[in-house]
């Protein structure tokens, strides 16, 4: 049995809470929030016990840590819990800034203790089964790919100052799904942002509407379009072009029904939000970190991976401010140390 302390009780940290409770090889026994009572009413709901950082990994009974924080703790929690030898699954992104998290990766790596990084679309089943059909030569050799990411609404502008702008905070996720099918980072990241949806993001200083082109060594190109307000629901969508065929994943509807009559066709809207669409994905996400741990085998999305969608991020935010294609260099993807 894993025993688990949560950091973070905010939403996404709600969500994490239900996926170790269900899976009967982890137990929620702590969680931790700067909001003493978030942390108080969470632990309750769950069986568990409010306790502070430090008490948490200073107590050798707690085997992992899930990091839910805000991102611009991510990296000096995750050294800290490795250095106690805990095993960490930590929310995307690692970081803000790439160059701190090149510097994570340095210090994690002395602890020789796993991290896996929570980017939980790669855990999506339609989403999976498009990757497993790819891998198994059924379309080829890809050719282009194209990743849709729409969100019913715009977030709180207060969310957005602190958080990193689209490139890094919402976009990230298809980077990394980029990254999965395609078998590695890109080349160069050419990207367009503007503030169409609410003004206030666009005086934020971030964009609310943005497309990225990736293009790796051997001319594969990948299309990510996101947009923060997508008035019918949640909006995601995957199309692999190949050398034989093409794969695609669909959107989740609320339900199946279909009606055809002489005015037409008209089906339901795609399910609202994230946690409808991916609460399955976080538990199979959860699944995979415990089973790694449990079995000392590599997780299934490194630090690795979450530095290269970071990368592709950073790279992204400098295209989108100075209309120039911006290449990703070896350095931006490891550091001199590691190499």
């Amino acid at each position: 049995m894993l025993n688990v302390a949560l950091l973070g009780a905010g939403r996404i940290g709600q969500v994490h809470a239900r996926s170790i409770r269900a899976n009967p090889d982890s137990r929620l026994v702590a969680v931790s929030d700067l909001v003493t009572d978030a942390a108080r009413q969470l632990a309750a709901q769950h069986g568990a016990e409010p306790r502070a950082v430090a008490d948490i990994l200073a107590d050798s009974a707690i085997d992992a840590v899930l990091i839910a924080t805000s991102t611009d703790t991510h990296s000096d929690l995750i050294e800290r819990a490795t250095a106690a030898g805990k095993a960490v699954l930590c929310e995307k992104p690692v970081d803000l800034s790439l160059e701190r998290a090149l510097q994570c990766q340095v210090n994690v790596a002395r602890s020789n203790r796993p991290v896996m990084i929570g980017f939980n679309r790669r855990f999506d089943p339609n989403f999976v089964a498009l990757q497993t059909a790819f891998d198994a030569g059924e379309i080829g050799k890809a050719e282009l790919l194209s990743i849709t990411s729409f969100d019913p609404a715009p977030p709180p502008v207060s969310y957005i100052r602190g958080s990193g702008g689209l490139f890094r905070d919402m976009m990230i996720h298809d980077f990394d799904i980029a990254c999965w099918i395609m078998g590695g980072a890109p080349s160069k990241v050419t990207a367009a942002g503007s503030s169409l949806v609410d003004a206030e993001i666009g005086a934020a200083g971030d964009v609310d509407t943005a497309a990225v082109t990736l293009t790796w060594t051997d001319g594969r190109i990948a299309v990510i379009k996101n947009s923060r307000r997508a008035g019918y629901g949640y909006d995601q969508r995957i199309e692999l072009l190949g050398s034989q065929g093409l794969l695609s994943a669909k959107n989740v509807l609320t339900d199946t029904v279909e009606k055809i009559t002489s005015a037409g066709t008209l089906s339901a809207k795609p399910v609202y939000f994230f946690l409808e669409r991916y609460m399955r994905a976080y538990e199979a996400e959860w699944t995979a970190f415990v089973e790694a741990v449990k079995h000392e085998a590599p997780v299934p999305v490194s630090l690795r991976d979450g530095i290269a969608a970071l990368a592709c991020a950073e790279a992204a935010t400098r295209s989108a401010q100075s209309g120039a294609t911006v290449a990703i260099t070896s350095a931006m993807l490891s550091p001199s140390a590691l190499v």
